[in-house]
């Protein structure tokens, strides 16, 4: 686990005619969609920023990025448009854009991330030679399939057989450019796996029954000094109730627009009250080694 504190600073600058190495700074902030990314990152922002008002929930981003953030494709590419919606020339495009978030020299760049730690089409989507370190949040799929459902617009019955299927992916629209995803099962072990950088598990239960040990081993993880009193106020002001109230009051930037609040109950065990007994069948049947691995079984 590295200990070295974060130093957002700028490398000095090379000789004339070289250019400087390149730095393995990125630290992925992973998870399959709906599964605590977003208060993850909410809570970083505020822990980052130790202010005594919440940080605004759509300055989140000014805290790290995505990496599949069309704009910044568009950006690398130097045309406007580029076509991006064909899957190959996104990928040509990825090592270039993977360089640009490096290229200033930090110590860590925060870089959110659904893809699956694996090759699509041939193409390493997260390159350890660009890694410093990665966080991985995980959450029950018999919860996280609800959220799911409601994120894309779909009923949940459909949701349980596309976080089921290896070539599930998200294509690009206007905001965002091709996300490879696979099963719910297989994203899973792809970052739990061993990897030749440090990485943190974190279980979505466990940062909302033991949000200081968990949000406690995040901080100490990326190399930050660990104080309790910033500790419990970065989690109240990444609490539901705060964002929530957020989100009422301004919008989130960030909502697809597919349902019509971004941000519900974040309550753990709702599945029981809202999956038919045939789909908890189907979904412990698809992910039962996972799920018994990390204790959801």
């Amino acid at each position: 686990m590295s200990k070295t504190p974060i130093k957002a600073t700028l490398a000095p600058k090379p000789p004339a005619g070289q250019r400087p190495k390149p730095k393995a700074s990125i630290v992925w902030l992973a998870s399959y969609p709906k599964s605590g990314n977003t208060w993850t990152r909410i809570f970083l922002a505020n822990y980052l920023m130790n202010t005594q008002q919440p940080v605004p929930i759509n300055q989140v981003h000014r805290f790290g990025m995505g990496d599949s953030i069309a704009k910044t494709y568009r950006m690398v590419a130097r045309d406007e448009n580029v076509d991006l919606n064909d899957v190959h020339v996104t990928l040509r495009l990825r090592d270039k854009v993977l360089r640009g978030i490096i290229a200033n020299g930090a110590d860590v760049n925060l870089v959110k991330t659904h893809n699956i730690r694996s090759l699509a089409y041939g193409t390493e989507l997260i390159p350890p030679k660009y890694t410093r370190s990665a966080v991985y949040i995980m959450r029950n799929p018999l919860d996280m399939v609800l959220s799911f459902a409601r994120h894309y617009g779909i009923d949940v019955e459909e949701a349980a057989d596309v976080i089921g299927r290896t070539d599930n992916s998200n294509a690009s629209d206007s905001s965002t450019v091709w996300q490879f995803l696979g099963s719910w099962s297989e994203h899973v072990k792809s970052w739990t796996q061993s990897a030749p950088y440090p990485s943190l598990v974190l279980r979505y239960e466990d940062l909302l029954a033991k949000p200081e040990k968990s949000f406690g081993a995040l901080v100490e993880h990326l190399g930050m000094p660990l104080d309790a009193e910033r500790l419990d106020r970065a989690i109240r002001f990444a609490s539901f109730d705060e964002v929530k109230a957020q989100e009422a009051k301004s919008g989130f930037a960030e909502n697809p627009g597919k349902s019509e609040t971004f941000f519900t109950s974040g309550k753990a065990g709702a599945w029981k009250e809202a999956l038919t007994d045939d789909l908890v069948k189907k979904l412990k049947t698809d992910h039962r080694d996972v799920m018994k691995r990390f204790g959801y079984l």
